[in-house]
């Protein structure tokens, strides 16, 4: 009788009657003649359902990725009827494959369907073991699919439908939270940015504590059955400060940042060898829940361009991370950053917004990878605020109207934000459009889950969507945080700023000829106070000013330690003084984070250049690196003794005042009537900078976890411009962020 191809599949749930992601039928004819050829006598025949990844020409017809079409796991087995031994191909988690040639089973049957199997095959089969039911931990995998278009996730076709979150701008307590109602809301996966920074705060010091545990809550995630799309940059933007690039970096000043320059080269990869051995034992086909990895983010948005600096990063990750893991970038739909943000052995992906034509989206992606999966890594939800424009919001209807057209073409997508949280503390980053715009603390995005975590419209209406296509767990969504409205806090002037210096630079200050920037002071975040005298009198007004663009980013002046105004980058650079030779003179500087997009991240703080009076350089400087915050942490003030200062109430100052709970400590926004611009701590806790007279955000989001019940809470603000009269600070059950009040100086709700 004539020879045959038999091809057998088993599942250990239910077996979709076509097995790839476009519906041809379960035998493979690119490795099967059609039907009615039949087989040559005694020449084995083999279908692989997972791992079968052939290469794929690029743009230039190259092959970019060479796999084998044969996975690498196979045994040996006696070929039927011969006695010769061939490899063949072992079992997968989900569809099991089993190849076999026999001389009893007549050959295969109509086109489009498998041949059918006699009795005589099937129990050689069985008494050979090929059929097997249960997959082997070493068979996990997630892959491309070249031919179908389509992820494979344990051989099996896959789409993912996932949400951005970030660890560092959610309070650990919250976690589970945030994570269960992203599950709730029917994603499969989430994306995860890992800021160096943040780990990395000096060279060669590590921070994976407390609310920096990354492996805690990727851990976390994996308990609650997401599955993890890691960005671990080692740029990210993120509107974060720098872009999760350390400030430290720039202590070299001729470092280039994300290029090959070899400094910077030398410090990535130092901070890769500690954080990707985290990364690999989590990774999918370990048997964790990281499904893909992102090299750099957007990095055809960068002037640099350097393809030498990519394929080093490229080596990196797969040095450490291994050959298997599924490797991406991301880029915009233009072409000229496509071109220079994609490398062959790097899945290119897209991000769009839902103002975007998805047909077009997808075809600027088809360009560059011809085959494989369509995938949106950043489809907006929303927008990011800037200090001084209107609060960002997209319609939910908007939103997911795209979502909808995406999945209808069998995309996958990462959904930008999910959940925005806030930037805490000097967290929050830049952009650089043409002028020097700051983000906002309040990192809510209009996202899905509100800055507080609360589910809105706009989620239950992806819900809806995503169970078109999927289903979605039962049950009800997680509610709202419960929110308490603690009301008014009268605080008190504690001391100016410069009457405490002791306190805050006990170190003593740096003498220099000229103004040193924070980085030459190795000063991350925060504040320096830059100190000198007037060298002559000055009778009449005479202009106290700096050189274009040597302001940064905002400069508080006092003489003789009464307030003068302000100067500002891309803003008010001069002022008018007067005074006599000797009378000191004060600028402090303060740092609103470090341009995380735009032409160039190399972003210095402070001075950077000197100061003038009506022309003339100013010299002889005392320079105050700040450490505010340890002094916070550490009790100061409420802790000290009460400090006499004057009644004034313009310039920078310290306030204080406490207040209770009741007896569970709530989620609450904080507002300051009145005031100006500064920064708040509530315990220690850093909650970030508002800035009222300027807007949009009015209130500062305050966790629960962060406050003590049945117990004082300590508050302390530092006000950089000018306190209302009576200042107190307001604790209310909601957020405002559309607003701007303008710079009254009278507390008035």
């Amino acid at each position: 009788m004539e020879g045959f191809c038999l091809v057998v599949t088993l599942s250990r749930g239910p077996l979709s009657p076509h097995f790839d992601c476009h519906s041809p039928p379960h035998w493979a004819p690119e490795v099967c003649p059609p039907a009615g050829a039949g087989c040559a006598a005694r020449i084995p025949c083999w279908v692989g359902f997972a791992g079968l990844m052939r290469g794929r020409p690029d743009v230039e017809g190259r092959s970019r990725h060479p796999f084998p079409v044969v996975p690498p796991q196979l045994f040996q087995l006696p070929e039927l009827g011969t006695g010769r031994r061939k490899r063949w191909p072992r079992a997968f988690p989900h569809h099991v494959v089993a190849g076999a040639t026999s001389s009893l089973v007549p050959r295969p049957g109509p086109a489009g369907h498998p041949a059918s199997m006699g009795l005589p095959a099937l129990a050689l089969l069985l008494a050979a073991g090929l059929l097997r039911t249960q997959a082997s931990p070493s068979a996990r995998s997630f892959q491309l699919d070249y031919e179908h278009n389509c992820f494979r996730k344990d051989g099996a076709p896959f789409r993912y439908i996932s949400g951005s979150i970030h660890y560092a701008r959610v309070p650990r307590p919250a976690w589970r939270d945030r994570l269960l109602k992203m599950y709730m809301s029917g994603l499969s996966t989430v994306q995860v940015y890992v800021p160096w920074n943040y780990h990395e705060t000096l060279p060669g010091v590590y921070d994976f504590s407390g609310n920096r545990d990354v492996e805690a809550f990727l851990d976390l995630t994996a308990e609650l059955g997401l599955l993890v799309i890691l960005r671990p940059g080692p740029y990210i933007c993120a509107e974060w400060e720098m872009g999760g690039l350390p400030a430290w970096l720039l202590w070299k000043p001729d470092i280039i940042l994300r290029t090959s320059h070899p400094a910077y080269l030398a410090a990535v990869d130092s901070w890769l060898h500690v954080l990707l051995p985290k990364i690999k034992p989590r990774l999918y086909h370990q048997g964790g829940n990281i499904i893909s990895v992102q090299v750099e983010n957007e990095y055809g948005s960068y002037y640099a361009c350097d393809y030498g600096y990519l394929r080093h990063l490229l080596g990196s990750f797969r040095a450490l991370l291994g050959s298997e893991v599924l490797l991406f970038t991301t880029d915009s739909a233009r072409a000229e950053e496509l071109r220079c943000g994609t490398l062959q052995g790097l899945y290119a992906t897209i991000d769009f917004g839902p103002g975007s034509n998805v047909t077009e989206a997808f075809g600027a992606q088809r360009r560059v990878e011809p085959k494989g999966p369509l995938v949106n890594s950043e489809y907006y939800t929303g927008w990011l605020d800037y200090w001084g424009e209107a609060h960002a919001s997209t319609s939910a209807a908007w939103v997911a109207r795209g979502l909808e057209d995406m999945l209808q073409l069998g995309a996958s997508i990462n959904m930008y934000m999910f959940h925005g949280g806030t930037n805490f503390a000097y967290w929050s980053g830049a952009d650089y459009k043409g002028q020097y715009k700051p983000v906002t603390t309040s990192y809510d995005y209009d996202a899905p889950l509100s800055e507080a975590g609360d589910p809105t419209e706009k989620l239950f209406a992806i819900r809806t969507v995503i169970s078109k296509f999927q289903p979605v767990p039962a049950g009800p969504m997680p509610p709202a945080t419960p929110k308490y409205a603690y009301g008014r806090v009268a605080l008190r002037k504690y001391a100016d700023l410069l009457d405490v210096l002791d306190v805050l630079c006990p170190s003593g200050p740096i003498q220099s000829q000229f103004p040193l920037t924070f980085e030459a002071l190795k000063q991350v975040h925060g504040f320096v106070v830059y100190h000198t005298q007037l060298p002559w009198d000055v009778p009449d007004p005479a202009t106290l000013g700096a050189a274009p663009h040597s302001i940064c980013d905002r400069g508080y002046v006092m003489l003789q330690k009464d307030y003068q105004g302000t100067l500002e980058r891309d803003g008010e650079t001069t002022l008018h003084v007067t005074g006599r030779a000797g009378d000191t003179l004060d600028i402090l500087m303060e740092n609103m984070g470090r341009i995380s997009f735009g032409a160039n991240t190399s972003d210095f703080k402070g001075l950077l250049g000197n100061l003038s009076l009506n022309s003339r350089p100013l010299s002889n400087w005392l320079i105050y690196p700040l450490a505010i915050d340890t002094a916070v942490q550490q009790g100061w003030p409420h802790a000290a003794l009460p400090k006499s200062s004057s009644g004034g109430r313009m310039g920078p100052a310290f306030y204080t005042g406490t207040f209770e709970t009741p007896d569970s400590a709530w989620d609450t926004f904080v507002k300051f009537p009145g005031w100006s611009k500064g920064l708040l701590w509530i315990n220690g806790f850093n909650l970030g900078r508002y800035w009222s007279c300027r807007g949009p955000q009015q209130t500062l989001f305050v966790p629960g976890s962060v406050l003590h019940a049945g117990r004082p809470n300590n508050i302390t603000v530092l006000e950089l411009e000018g306190a209302p009269p009576a200042p107190l600070v307001l604790f209310l059950d909601r957020p405002l962020y559309n607003r701007t009040l303008g710079c009254s100086t009278t507390a008035t709700e």
